[in-house]
């Protein structure tokens, strides 16, 4: 199939835009996907239910019991951050199902903007691991306001055949000086800061305090001339990292995974300071506008097809535990996974949830130390 008949594909929502890039990737062809989710949105039916999320989230292999359903696949946007999602929600931006991450859930609920969730209208809840929804601050009155999807760790992929490392792997990669203009990182501070202040050695239950705030962005500054690029685009830093261009970047579980799928020599990096980890899931405007496939939207997220393909293919937990039962043990923790989340969770650094003023305030240091001041 040439490019033109897999561009076909892609619109009409026969091939998925991960198994495109991936193709034009092994090709050495390089692509922005962006604009492309944002047609893809446009075009959907207009009495789909709408799913706001990172991009990569946006593809058919997640859908497959809702497009059962429904014959034809959700409405999609696409955020690069979960703070510039909430943001755009509160200058009255309406879906009806978004994808924040832990540390967001006490001020996503706080904003008002989010209903509880009736797990009785989900059919595989009884399958979600209750170690996951049982998260800091999601229990309201007895009912979850989240739904936990997805669960992995923010490390650092590198190439094993141009970054020479010394000693054990550590954060310290992403500050090493022999490989300024060829690093790369995550461009949202709801990743970066928290890695920065593993880097720094700050520990996450200090991470508000101002002497941990500077820090941290000291250590930031200092890695800002070494970083060729920021992007919450992980298919752009994988194409880089598959080039050659940048020998390592700070990154999630899947773009280690994609790259060693298309045979590029890498490895998702076990830091000796540990890992930075993460539970992201659903949550449901106040004001969806069509909350039944709402819960669609969301129980075809926590089907067991839908965990299959993201252990598989991104190399991600998922919160469905019958998921699990197609791999083994040595497959699960070659991809730095446990059928025991809470292994993985607590082996690294877990964000801990920060007051708006916190983020604000950290967000746009952050803004300010990546423009170069």
């Amino acid at each position: 199939m040439d490019v033109v008949d897999q561009l076909g594909s892609l619109k009409e929502g026969k091939l998925s835009r991960r198994k495109f890039t991936k193709s034009l990737l092994a090709a050495g062809i390089g692509f922005a996907t962006t604009p492309l989710a944002t047609r893809m949105a446009t075009a959907a039916a207009e009495d789909q239910g709408t799913f706001f999320t990172w991009g990569g989230y946006d593809i058919p292999e997640l859908f497959v019991p809702y497009k059962e359903k429904y014959g034809e696949l959700p409405n999609f946007a696409t955020f690069g951050g979960s703070e510039e999602a909430l943001t755009k929600m509160r200058g009255g931006y309406v879906v009806d199902v978004s994808h924040p991450c832990n540390a967001g859930i006490p001020r996503w609920i706080a904003s008002g903007l989010f209903q509880p969730i009736d797990t009785s209208r989900l059919s595989n809840w009884a399958d979600v691991m209750p170690e996951l929804y049982n998260l800091k601050g999601n229990i309201v009155d007895g009912k979850p306001y989240l739904a936990p999807f997805d669960w992995g760790q923010t490390s650092i992929t590198y190439r094993t055949d141009l970054f020479e490392l010394e000693g054990e792997e550590s954060w310290d990669m992403l500050w090493d000086e022999r490989y300024k203009g060829r690093l790369g990182s995550l461009a949202s501070g709801g990743d970066a800061w928290w890695c920065g202040a593993i880097k720094a050695g700050v520990s996450m239950e200090d991470i508000a305090t101002p002497e941990a705030f500077e820090k941290i962005a000291a250590v930031m500054r200092a890695q800002r001339p070494l970083i060729r690029l920021y992007t919450d685009d992980t298919t752009t830093l994988e194409q880089a990292l598959a080039s050659g261009e940048m020998v390592a970047a700070m990154t999630w579980n899947s773009s280690a995974t994609t790259l060693k799928s298309e045979g590029v020599p890498v490895k998702f990096a076990d830091p000796k300071e540990g890992a930075l980890t993460w539970v992201c899931g659903l949550m449901i405007h106040k004001d969806a506008p069509n909350l039944d496939r709402a819960y669609d939207i969301i129980d075809s997220l926590l089907s067991v097809e839908s965990g299959k393909f993201m252990i598989n293919d991104y190399g991600y937990g998922h919160s469905n535990k019958k998921s699990f039962d197609a791999f083994d043990e040595e497959t699960l923790k070659g991809l730095g996974l446990s059928k025991t989340p809470t292994d993985i969770l607590s082996a690294g650094h877990f964000q801990i949830p920060q007051t708006q003023e916190w983020e604000t305030k950290m967000n746009a240091l952050f803004e300010e130390i990546k423009a170069g001041f």
